[in-house]
């Protein structure tokens, strides 16, 4: 049971799907929306203060203007410190909304707030230790837990979640809205006719206009009464759209439970801010951006092929125009494409468990459910408390974003063609140094009032061997995911290594409060070292280290007769290497070593490319052939094959050139039909560019790449064609290069340069390995190119 009795108390545990500030009686209370296993909860936390530091040094100043300014504000004594060890004195803020003024009128004046950007929600919770679910006890009054007490606890909840979808106008008049999940499977379509409908799918429903229609929603929502609402762009697009046309049609879009509002504020870098009491809004792009995932396009119709094989039902390139016409000739089957939208995001957020990562990584960090990114935000919530206990409190952000850390160590590589290339992968190589070095801002703040007997770092760091929290925090997040991949819990094991290696990069980032220039290059200027000293016992050890990527040693077996053979000395130069490394930090600098080289793969062929006209080593591109259980992979790195703006032939053109070579196989054949068939226009179809939009078409005015040609010729013909100015809404834009220039599929009117394809797409990935099987691409080009 999560919620007992006693006369009005109140008590039990359950996970926050919302937070917010709430004024009440010239207070400041916080809102806590939980999900329990005897339904959602509302808690009301006891009246609260928000508090910011400054220098005591500054403290008459800050008087004088508190006094001046009648700001609700009280100054107290502390014995709390700065990590350069200047003692401060606290500001109480009686209301939140003057921390604000505050901020500006002690910036005027040159005094330095502490602290003054976090957020009294935040504060509430993180102190408490509260990370994404909370043990609770209060007195309940109207149906609300009143003077809530909260900490944080254990506890995973099972949520409900519907996936929403709208279609509307390019102004925002909306056609339908789809609703998917927690026995709801629905589209409400506004029209004044009837309408025929045969899917068992869904159930349609028809209102008059636009007012139903958002009236609708209200009641469908609440009584489905789900914790989550999930969509695609849900926040920019369907949140933005249903509250502005609200407002327009004067409907209070009562969406959350206990009747509150669905509020939407947006800025103009992009950024939108969705406030639901009572639910969460999950959108399905940020939550796989979160997750790592990646995509050449994060369009719906694309990640669902992708991920599902499945697609969208409307696949025009200029979407809404279809859309437009099947709601005036169509509107069933717009009502099929609606629903079929909302199925493909459940369906997605089923294949993916975003929705159990996005819980977990609640649990671990206390980020909102549905706040994309935030590692500066979750490394604040875990680290700060602690801090505060120690007596510290943390930095401030620089002004011009701080200076940027030396990146991860890349080797100039030896290209060429080999037989038998081993990796060895430092195992979470960032989070193992800051474990095995103690890299900790209070460890820099200890470490730098007794020097001699610290951990020296890097740019004059130095960290205490007993006092630091990274470390442990590390370890035991280390400690978690070992147990998650043992239990086959995979977004668990996900989020905690997303987590762990965001460490490095937070304290690196002039985003961050405890940016030290200091802190992040002991990390990587570390990692160099770790990685130098790695290839150069490797090299002893007689193999060849042909290429080193931050956390990864490339090394050739010249003397390797076969697979077997080769994986034996792959394992022994890793125990090898491991052993020197713990003799090494033992001896040296009297540490547990942490850092663990793994044999990862055995590349069976394997070719490191040269920059592209020159003789040089390319970094970060390679391509190999392994075999494993009698079956093959090829795996390409920043290579065409996985890039987005090379064409669909170019790629197969690779990936069967290169294992033809991999195999030693003559490529001669191969290569001329390739180039006959091109002629001959047989692969048209593969020869499809596909590039986005990153701006409106007329700001691209410096420059004009080939997808914005190919675009503005489009517009130019569709204005023809209209006999009207028009817009042009695609985004993707997918082109042929033509002997007039670029040119969308859709607008062709030219022959396509076909040598444009061969001397662009076909020659640059032909010359990078050819050279190394003596066969000459330009003789078999002229040779081919005499056939016509």
């Amino acid at each position: 049971m999560t919620q007992h009795n006693s006369s009005q108390l109140r008590y039990g545990k359950g996970h926050i799907l919302s937070r917010r500030l709430v004024r009440q009686h010239n207070q400041d209370h916080v809102e806590l929306w939980l999900a329990t296993e005897a339904g959602p909860v509302c808690l009301m936390s006891p009246p609260q203060t928000n508090v910011c530091f400054i220098l005591r040094n500054d403290e008459s100043r800050a008087r004088d203007l508190i006094t001046q300014y009648h700001l609700p504000v009280s100054i107290e004594k502390t014995n709390l410190k700065t990590l350069e060890q200047r003692v401060l004195s606290l500001l109480r803020v009686k209301r939140e909304n003057a921390i604000a003024k505050l901020r500006r009128l002690f910036s005027a004046q040159a005094i330095t707030l502490f602290e003054s950007d976090i957020k009294l929600t935040e504060r509430f919770l993180m102190e408490r230790f509260a990370y994404g679910s909370v043990s609770y006890k209060g007195i309940i009054k109207d149906g609300v837990i009143t003077d809530a007490q909260v900490k944080g606890v254990d506890y995973r909840p099972a949520l409900s979640s519907l996936s929403l979808d709208i279609e509307c106008d390019e102004n925002g008049r909306l056609y339908s809205l789809g609703l998917d999940g927690n026995n709801l499977r629905r589209v409400v379509l506004v029209y004044n006719k009837h309408v025929t409908h045969r899917s068992d799918e869904f159930f349609l429903e028809t209102v008059a206009d636009e007012q139903s229609l958002l009236i609708r929603l209200c009641e469908l929502v609440q009584a489905a009464d789900p914790d989550i609402i999930i969509g695609w762009n849900i926040k920019q697009f369907d949140c933005s759209v249903l509250t502005k046309r609200a407002e327009e049609l004067g409907v209070s879009l009562r969406l959350g439970r206990a009747g509150n509002l669905l509020r939407v504020k947006s800025w103009k870098d992009g950024q939108t801010l969705v406030e639901l009491p009572g639910r969460s809004i999950i959108d399905g792009i940020e939550a796989l951006k979160t997750m790592t995932y990646q995509f050449d396009s994060f369009g719906l119709d694309h990640v669902a092929a992708s991920l599902l094989g499945a697609g969208k039902l409307i696949k025009e390139n200029d979407q809404l125009n279809a859309i437009k016409t099947l709601y005036e000739q169509k509107p069933e089957v717009l009502a099929e494409y609606n629903f079929r939208d909302c199925r493909l995001v459940n369906r997605i957020a089923e294949q993916t468990r975003l929705v159990d990562f996005l819980v977990l990584r609640s649990t671990l960090t206390g980020l909102e459910l549905s706040r994309p990114g935030g590692s500066v935000a979750a490394f604040i919530n875990v680290y700060l408390p602690r801090l505060h206990r120690k007596g510290y409190v943390s930095g401030i952000r620089p002004a011009d974003g701080g200076l940027a850390s030396p990146g991860g160590y890349v080797m100039n590589s030896k290209p060429g063609l080999y037989n038998f290339v081993l990796v060895l992968d430092f195992k979470s190589l960032y989070p193992s140094i800051i474990r095995t070095f103690k890299i900790d801002p209070l460890g820099l703040a200890e470490g730098l009032k007794a020097p001699k007997e610290a951990i020296p770092g890097f740019k004059g760091a130095c960290f205490s061997r007993t006092e630091h929290f990274l470390p442990e925090i590390i370890a035991n997040l280390w400690r978690q995911r070992d147990e998650a991949k043992k239990a086959g819990d995979q977004p668990r094991s996900q989020a905690i290594k997303i987590l762990m290696n965001s460490f490095y990069g937070v304290l690196g980032s002039g985003g961050c409060p405890f940016y030290d220039p200091r802190l992040a290059s002991s990390i990587t200027l570390r990692g160099h070292e770790i990685m130098q000293i790695t290839a150069q016992w490797a090299e002893e050890s007689g193999v060849e280290v042909i290429y080193g990527d931050t956390d990864s040693l490339f090394v050739s077996l010249p003397q390797a007769i076969d697979r077997s053979f080769a994986i034996e000395a792959g394992k022994q130069l890793q125990a090898e290497l491991n052993k020197k490394w713990q003799k090494r930090l033992t001896t040296e600098l009297n540490l547990h070593c942490y850092l663990e080289l793994e044999f990862e793969t055995c590349f069976d062929r394997f070719f490191m490319p040269t920059i592209r006209g020159s003789a040089t080593g390319s970094k970060k591109r390679y391509a190999g052939l392994v075999y494993r259980d009698g079956d093959e992979e090829l795996i390409f790195k920043g290579l065409e094959n996985v890039r987005s703006d090379w064409t669909p032939l170019a790629k197969r053109f690779q990936e069967k050139l290169y294992l033809k070579v991999f195999k030693s196989q003559p490529t001669e054949q191969f290569i001329s039909n390739t180039l006959l068939k091109i002629r001959q226009g047989r692969w048209d179809s593969q020869l499809v560019y596909q590039k986005r939009l990153r701006k409106p078409l007329e700001n691209y005015t410096r420059s004009r790449p080939p997808h914005v040609k190919a675009a503005q010729h489009a517009l130019a013909a569709e204005q023809k064609i209209s006999g009207k100015v028009v817009t042009y809404n695609s985004k993707i834009i997918k082109y042929v290069m033509t002997q007039n220039g670029p040119q969308s599929i859709e607008h062709q009117d030219a022959p396509l340069d076909y040598e444009h394809y061969i001397d662009k797409q076909i020659r640059p990935i032909a010359e990078s390995i050819l050279p190394y099987t003596d066969v000459s691409f330009d003789k078999i080009a002229e040779q081919q190119l005499d056939l016509f």
